[in-house]
């Protein structure tokens, strides 16, 4: 065979999807649909770039130029979609519909066939929005719940959380069975699902349903909740996000940690916010030896009382640690509002501590070593 014949057969050739003959050749696919379309795509995103621009050279408020240009993408990505559908219906010709549906009894092939349920390509392809419907689903009842029920039911916060995680995913699994069952799924076939499962507990899926059932003891019991503020493992930050199988964590450097949740169910958590959300923090000095301990309280005792972030309603308090080696060592108690704000209110009272004993001559001692030399 030379080239010519070579070059002919590949693009010359009618095309063919094992018996089924296309009416067109590799030539024609890629001048009349393949070439269009990168046309059209390149057009697309030349007019949302073009159309942005000109939006944010307008008076136009910010929030108001985002609509109008998501409406723009709608329009043109419906546009892309017709002329999609126009270059396919020309490269077909008048017997594109005789296509499809050969093309759909070739993807309506069973895969897998047991009982009376038959999972073909296209079972695989319904999935797709089956899974995303179920996942909006969960969401909306969750944002319904939300906005109309919870208010009036009375309950605490962290029982609001348990009720509408818990309605999200049953909501989200009732919808998945129905629409499983309408694409053609026996559901007295998920008893294979569960033995093949079993099997795949010793391979590795045994982390799985551990994170899968512990992020359900989350949500029931309530160790945690969105908003808290924890320490894991080391790792402070506040929960984000409490997920079926792995909670997210915000930490105090904006880095997200992703906790497997069967870390936070078998292992200590501490949890700065699970009844309330103030605590005490401390602040610990030491003075010299020479300074009036007396002074020294009264002035501890008043920066602790005008700390920005302390409770009003609580007091606070000022103890003398211990008599140290080069120094009278104190603690200052003070009760701050919120844990998310316990790093500032202990900086603010360690500056004003500074001020303060400089102000009043109170002296902060440092070790020193004294060296005595005979004769």
């Amino acid at each position: 065979m030379d080239f010519d014949t070579f070059l002919d057969a590949i693009f010359i050739s009618t095309l063919k999807i094992g018996t089924l003959e296309l009416p067109f050749n590799l030539f024609t696919l890629l001048i009349e649909f393949l070439l269009p379309l990168v046309l059209m795509t390149a057009a697309y995103r030349i007019l949302v770039i073009t159309f942005k621009r000109f939006l944010k050279r307008t008076s136009l408020k910010e929030d108001t130029g985002e609509r109008i240009l998501r409406w723009i993408r709608i329009v043109l990505r419906l546009l892309y979609v017709f002329g999609t559908a126009l270059f396919a219906g020309r490269l077909f010709g008048a017997k594109i519909f005789e296509y499809l549906q050969r093309f759909y009894e070739i993807l309506n092939q069973p895969l897998i066939s047991s009982g009376n349920t038959r999972v073909t390509f296209v079972t695989l392809i319904l999935m797709i929005p089956v899974f995303y419907f179920a996942s909006w689903a969960g969401r909306a009842s969750m944002s319904i719940m939300r906005k109309s029920m919870l208010g009036r039911m009375g309950l605490d916060e962290a029982q609001q959380f348990s009720a509408v995680n818990l309605t999200r995913y049953a909501v989200m699994v009732v919808v998945l069975l129905i629409s499983l069952t309408v694409i053609g799924i026996d559901l007295s076939a998920l008893t294979v699902i569960f033995g093949v499962l079993g099997i795949g507990l010793g391979f590795g899926l045994q982390h799985v349903v551990s994170n899968f059932f512990s992020g359900l003891v989350i949500i029931i019991t309530r160790p945690v909740k969105e908003g808290d503020r924890v320490l894991v493992q080391e790792t402070e930050g506040t929960i984000m996000q409490i997920r079926i199988l792995s909670t997210v964590i915000n930490t105090l450097t904006n880095e997200s940690i992703i906790v497997p949740n069967s870390h936070i169910v078998e292992q200590t958590v501490h949890n700065y916010s699970f009844n309330d959300p103030s605590i005490i923090i401390k602040n610990e000095i030491g003075v010299s030896y020479a300074s009036d301990i007396d002074l020294v309280m009264k002035v501890l005792l008043g920066i602790a009382e005008g700390n920005p972030y302390r409770m009003d309603k609580n007091k606070c308090w000022v103890y003398l640690k211990q008599f140290g080696d080069f120094s009278i060592n104190f603690t200052v108690y003070t009760w701050i509002k919120s844990t998310n704000d316990k790093f500032e209110a202990h900086h603010w009272n360690n500056i004003e501590i500074w001020r303060q004993f400089k102000q009043n001559g109170i002296e902060i001692p440092f070790p020193q070593l004294d060296l005595h030399q005979r004769p």
